[in-house]
């Protein structure tokens, strides 16, 4: 990555910070774009050459948020080549990367920040389980229904989660969701990559 690379990155970094720290205090449509260049010790000429405002800031940084988590889904069932459904440690990667980061998966998951970060989350974990996971069994419901039926379904049960303030330990929460998904499949098979 040459100078400017990684000039631009920082930049990136520091306006993503800056937003972020300043959400802890206001709402988004009580900030400007000064404030957040202010933070961030940038101007507002260089926030322009690198967002159209406020909203696609954010935007960018849930995508970050979202591609981690991605990872870390992966990583649930790295080289496995099929895992039981009431397998908890399959789950629990995604909710201690959701509790490392509580604010910002706040933000996505209660979508009241910005409209559409929950089907966002949604869609991310939809896409890695149609084309990386399938059932192991027959079932009466299409394997895409049942897809999107646990993952809009897990939606609510992390906006649960949020509302009760993260008082259940990711250790608790993975072994509920993986007792949940257990009355809905018995086994996945992880497809080559």
């Amino acid at each position: 990555m040459g100078n400017n690379d990684r000039r631009y990155a920082r930049t990136q970094n520091k306006l993503k910070k800056a937003l972020l720290e300043l959400l802890k205090e206001k709402e988004l449509n009580s900030l400007s774009i000064t404030e957040v260049t202010q933070y961030a010790q940038c101007n507002r000429v260089t926030f322009y050459s690198h967002y159209k405002d406020l909203q696609s800031l954010l935007a960018a940084i849930f995508d970050d948020y979202l591609k981690e988590l991605i990872a870390h889904f992966r990583e649930s069932y790295r080289n496995l080549e099929r895992f039981s459904s009431d397998d908890d440690t399959r789950h629990l990667p995604i909710f201690e990367f959701i509790y490392q980061n509580q604010f910002v998966f706040s933000l996505i998951l209660k979508g009241e920040v910005l409209p559409g970060s929950q089907n966002q989350f949604c869609e991310s974990l939809v896409q890695v389980s149609k084309t990386e996971l399938t059932l192991d069994e027959k079932t009466e419901v299409e394997i895409p229904a049942l897809n999107y039926f646990l993952t809009y379904g897990s939606l609510g049960f992390f906006i649960y989660w949020i509302q009760q303030d993260f008082k259940d330990s990711p250790q608790v929460m993975a072994k509920k969701l993986a007792y949940l998904q257990s009355k809905m499949y018995k086994e996945a098979i992880v497809l080559d990559e």
